[in-house]
């Protein structure tokens, strides 16, 4: 029922398309679906309403002609009753703009055309067509007071004619009542549909809100992801380039060659896994998979492997690992990368062969981590870099917290909570 409805409403451009969002062709409406969307249209929204009331009139005038000739020929009107019978057919051109208006000037025009004792049912389609207007455009209240003050003025008119025709109108009155809430009961109806569409439309606009923000946080976690994986690989090969350098310029004639060929198979390795995370993380850009696909998240049990390249470069990590239950795939991401950030930047910025201590611990409802080195920290008045941003970003991600910052004793610490529960809005 709701998409005929939809369907029989005159829409925007483009506000209602086809699941492929294309149009192939434009169809002519079907005169049932014309029907209904007047039905369902507010008459003061109409496209030329003017125009079609003119026609209306036209049609009301030539039925009260018709019925004053052929019907009641004893209440022929004379001339001064056929310009008040006609004259009340000319408001109803400005019914949609001014229909309480309209009412009074017609109201104005049949009385004395009824205190005339002139045909009584001629005008009688004009007076309804005119109380359905202000049933179907104003409010209930006003609409029952309207048809109590019409109905009131007619019968005291009818009375001053003849009481015959008093109870007449009173038997009839039913017409009358019936007029009314036939109105109210379109403009419920219309209201409703009116709700269907609002809520159609923003239920659209409210996908399209989501898609996009989607789009946002995917672009941004690619970024983030890019950002680790890069530092954290470019930061070790960089080190192990060093070291082999230094081997090289130390001592030519003594060349310790095992020591140059271990650093430049762990620079080998810590290309190939980098180029194995980078298609991990770039697989979510190809058009072939779903459009949630991810890849294997890295764990908990990827730690290892970072402590042990961050050693390889230098750093004096101490481990303390203490976890009793695996955390959700995405909290267990989120404190990888942490881990991973932290240890790039101490081997970065914390000097030659900094000591450094992790602390990876669970307690009820969280997972603590905690990573501090005794380094000088990064060089005063250097170009800021994304680490601690993207560090934080990765804590909220889970609904988690993240501090960082120098020491008071020196060197510098990374510590945050993670929630091991995820709630809702949190990936």
């Amino acid at each position: 029922m709701t998409r005929s409805l939809l369907g029989a409403l005159p829409s925007r451009k483009g506000a209602f398309l086809p699941e492929d969002d294309t149009v192939h062709e434009t169809t002519r409406p079907r005169p049932g679906d014309r029907i209904m969307a007047a039905v369902n249209r507010d008459p003061r929204t109409a496209p030329h309403g003017t125009r079609n009331d003119a026609l209306l009139a036209v049609v009301l005038a030539v039925a009260a002609v018709c019925a004053a000739l052929f019907t009641d020929e004893a209440r022929r009107p004379d001339a001064p009753g056929w310009a008040l019978l006609l004259a009340a057919h000319v408001p109803i051109v400005w019914r949609r703009r001014r229909p309480m208006l309209v009412l009074a000037a017609l109201v104005a025009l049949i009385v004395p055309y009824h205190a005339l004792d002139y045909n009584h049912l001629a005008p009688t389609p004009v007076a309804y067509v005119a109380l359905y207007t202000v049933a179907v455009t104003g409010r209930p209240l006003r609409t029952v007071l309207t048809g109590a003050t019409v109905l009131g003025v007619s019968t005291s008119v009818m009375l001053t004619v003849s009481t015959h025709q008093a109870v007449e109108l009173l038997r009839i009155s039913g017409w009358i009542i019936a007029v009314l809430f036939c109105g109210i009961d379109v403009r419920y109806y219309r209201q409703y549909v009116a709700s269907i569409v609002e809520r159609a439309v923003r239920a659209e606009r409210t996908r399209e809100e989501e898609a996009r923000r989607r789009v946002a946080e995917e672009r941004l976690r690619i970024a983030r992801d890019l950002h680790d994986l890069l530092a954290h690989s470019i930061t070790l090969i960089g080190v192990q380039t060093s070291v082999a350098a230094h081997v090289l310029a130390a001592d030519p004639e003594r060349l310790d060659r095992e020591a140059v060929a271990k650093s430049l198979d762990d620079i080998a390795e810590t290309c190939r896994t980098a180029r194995g995370e980078l298609r991990t993380t770039l697989e979510v850009l190809r058009e072939h998979g779903p459009a949630d696909t991810r890849g294997p998240l890295p764990g908990l049990d990827g730690l290892p492997d970072l402590v042990a390249a961050a050693r390889l470069s230098g750093a004096r990590v101490e481990q303390d690992l203490r976890i009793r239950a695996d955390p959700p795939p995405a909290v267990g991401a989120a404190a990888y990368r942490i881990v991973q950030e932290a240890l790039t930047n101490a081997v970065r910025h914390a000097g030659p062969e900094p000591a450094v201590r992790l602390r990876l611990y669970d307690e009820p409802g969280a997972l603590r981590v905690s990573v501090t080195d005794d380094g000088t920290g990064p060089t005063p008045g250097g170009t800021p870099g994304f680490g601690l941003v993207g560090m934080r970003e990765r804590a909220r991600s889970v609904g988690g917290t993240l501090d960082a910052g120098p020491r008071p004793d020196g060197g510098f610490e990374v510590t945050a909570a993670l929630p091991l529960t995820m709630g809702e809005g949190t990936a």
